[in-house]
C-alpha cells in the first residue's frame, strides 16, 4: 500500500530523525537518492550529460545542489541556476563548486545565462520550492521552467507550484517526468490535478518510518491489498450466505442503466442479484439469472445491500423507492438520480452504512459549490461530503477518492480517461453494491470496486470502450488480482 503524510507530519518526523543523526546527514541521504534517480533517468550515461539545477531557498534547493555535486563528480556538466542567490544553501553551493559545477543566477546580469543553461540541458532538476510552498510559480521561475521544454524534468520531493497536502494546482507549476519523494508520499502526489504534474513517482527511504504515525493522511491500495479484501465463498456457502444485492435503477426512459448496474453487480462477488423497477424485462432478457420484480424495493425480498439511483428519474416512484431503501437496515449505495433526491438528515439518521458515489457535478450540487471548485479541490470536497452526510463518499473522476469521517482518504490508482463514457458509473455502482452485500464495509467496497473497475478499463487498452465491455472484463481482472 502506498501511504502519504501531510507536510506537518513529515516535518515533525524529520525533526525527530535529525535529532538522532549528525548534522546534515538527512540531506545527504536525500541527495544520494536524488542523484541515483537522475543517473537512472539519464540511462546511466552521466558522463558528459548536461544537467541544470533550478535552486530555490529551501532544503529542496540544498538537496538539488548536493545531488548535482554527485553528478558532477561522475562527469556530468552541472549548472546551478539560483533563484534567490542570497538564500541558497551554502553547504550545497560549496559542494557543487568543489565538484566542478557552475553557478549562475536567474535574473540580473546572469539571467540569460541561466536560461541558456536550462535550454541546453538534458536533465533539469526542480529544486525551486519545497513541500511547504504555497501558490503558483512566479517569474523568473516560470521562464526557467518554460525553457526546460524538451529536457527530462525531475522534481525534488514535489513539483514546484503544486500543493503537497491537497493536490491543488493554483496556477503555473512544474510538470515533471519524475518526482523523487523522500520518506513518504505526500497526498498531493497521488491526487489530481497535482498527480498529473508529478510524473513517475520514485520514493527514497531516508529513515522516517519509525517517526511516522500508523494512520496516514492518504493511502492507495495495490494489488496485494485488494486481493486481501476480495470476498471468497467457503465450502458451506450458498447464494444467500454469499449475500444478495438489490438494484433499484433504470426507468422507461433509461432501461440501459438498470442493465449496466446489474452487469456490474453480477461481477461483484455477491451470491445473487435482485432487481426492483420498471426495466425488469430488459434486465431479465440480458441476465436471466437476476431475480426481478416490478414492484417497489420494500416488496422485493431480503437483501444484504441496496444500490439505488442510476437512471432512476425523479418521479414519485423514484422518491418512494429512495425512502424504502434508506429506511432499511442494510448498507445502501446512492448514485446518480438518487443523489439529486437525497436528504442529508435521512442519511445521517440511518443505523446502517451509506455510500454516496457522485461525480464532480453531482458533488458540486450536494455541497453547494461549482463543478470547477470540486475538480480543483478534490480532497477537501470528498471530505466535506463525508462530513455533511455522515457517510462514506466515493468521488469519481480523474482521481477517484474514497473518504469517511474516521480514516485516511483512499486514492484509487487505476483507471483511464476512456472510462469517461456513458454508463461506466452504473457498472461501478452495481459492482460496489455487490461487494457491500458480500460483507465488505462501505470504505473497502468503494475502494475495491473503484480499483477493479479502473483496472478492467485499463485492460481494454488505449482506445474507446463501452461500459458493458468494462463489466465483462471484471471477471478477468478479478482473477488476475486474486492470483497476486
Amino acid at each position: 500500500m502506498r501511504t502519504a503524510h501531510s507536510v506537518d507530519t513529515v516535518r515533525a518526523a524529520e525533526c525527530a530523525l535529525m535529532a538522532e543523526l549528525p548534522e546534515g546527514a538527512l540531506m545527504q541521504r536525500a541527495a544520494a537518492g536524488l542523484a541515483a534517480a537522475c543517473a537512472d533517468l539519464l540511462g546511466r550515461r552521466v558522463y558528459g550529460a548536461r544537467v541544470a539545477l533550478l535552486v530555490g531557498s529551501g532544503d529542496n534547493g540544498g538537496d538539488a545542489l548536493y545531488a548535482g555535486a554527485r553528478l558532477a563528480r561522475r562527469g556530468a556538466g552541472v549548472t546551478a541556476v539560483l533563484l534567490t542567490p542570497d538564500r541558497a544553501h551554502a553547504g550545497g553551493l560549496r559542494a557543487l563548486r568543489s565538484a566542478g559545477g557552475r553557478v549562475t543566477t536567474a535574473d540580473g546580469a546572469d539571467g540569460e545565462a541561466g536560461v541558456r543553461a536550462v535550454r541546453r540541458a538534458d536533465l533539469v532538476v526542480d529544486g525551486i520550492v519545497g513541500i511547504g510552498g504555497k501558490g503558483a510559480l512566479r517569474e523568473p521561475a516560470q521562464e526557467l521552467v518554460a525553457a526546460a521544454e524538451g529536457a527530462l524534468i525531475v522534481a525534488v520531493d514535489l513539483p514546484s507550484g503544486v500543493d503537497a497536502d491537497t493536490g491543488e494546482v493554483p496556477g503555473a507549476a512544474v510538470r515533471a517526468d519524475a518526482t523523487v519523494t523522500f520518506g513518504t508520499y505526500k497526498p498531493g502526489l497521488l491526487i489530481d490535478p497535482a498527480r498529473e504534474h508529478a510524473g513517475a513517482l520514485r520514493p527514497v527511504d531516508i529513515g522516517l518510518g519509525p517517526w511516522l504515525p500508523a494512520e496516514p493522511d492518504a493511502e492507495a491500495l495495490q494489488h496485494a491489498d485488494v486481493a486481501g479484501l476480495l470476498p471468497r465463498p467457503e465450502a458451506a456457502s450458498d447464494k444467500y450466505r454469499r449475500g444478495v444485492v438489490g438494484i433499484v435503477a433504470g426507468s422507461a426512459r433509461y432501461p440501459g442503466a438498470a442493465v449496466l448496474a446489474v452487469a456490474g453487480a453480477l461481477a461483484g462477488g455477491a451470491g445473487a442479484v435482485r432487481y426492483a423497477g420498471p426495466a425488469a424485462d430488459a434486465v431479465i432478457a440480458r441476465f436471466p439469472e437476476t431475480l426481478v420484480t416490478t414492484g417497489p424495493p420494500a416488496k422485493a425480498g431480503r437483501v444484504q445491500a441496496w444500490v439505488i439511483g442510476p437512471g432512476l428519474g425523479d418521479g414519485p416512484e423514484a422518491r418512494q423507492a429512495l425512502v424504502d431503501v434508506l429506511t432499511s437496515d442494510v448498507p445502501v449505495l446512492v448514485d446518480a438520480d438518487g443523489l439529486r433526491l437525497l436528504d442529508p438528515q435521512a442519511v445521517r439518521a440511518r443505523s446502517a452504512e451509506t455510500l454516496l458515489t457522485p461525480h464532480a457535478g453531482e458533488a458540486a450540487a450536494l455541497l453547494g459549490l461549482s463543478r470547477e471548485e470540486v475538480e480543483t479541490s478534490r480532497l477537501s470536497s470528498v471530505r466535506a461530503l463525508a462530513d455533511r452526510f455522515g457517510a462514506t463518499a466515493l468521488l469519481k473522476g480523474s482521481t477517484t477518492l474514497v473518504a469517511d469521517r474516521t480514516h485516511a482518504v483512499r486514492v484509487n490508482p487505476t483507471g483511464t480517461p476512456w472510462l469517461a463514457t456513458a454508463g461506466s458509473g452504473d457498472v461501478l455502482s452495481g459492482l460496489t453494491g455487490s461487494l457491500l452485500a458480500a460483507g465488505l464495509s462501505t470504505r473497502d467496497a468503494a475502494s475495491v470496486g473503484a480499483y477493479l473497475h479502473g483496472l478492467a478499463a485499463r485492460e481494454l487498452g488505449n482506445a474507446p470502450i463501452t461500459s458493458l465491455a468494462v463489466a465483462e472484463e471484471l471477471r478477468r481482472v478479478w482473477l488476475d488480482v486474486a492470483a497476486g
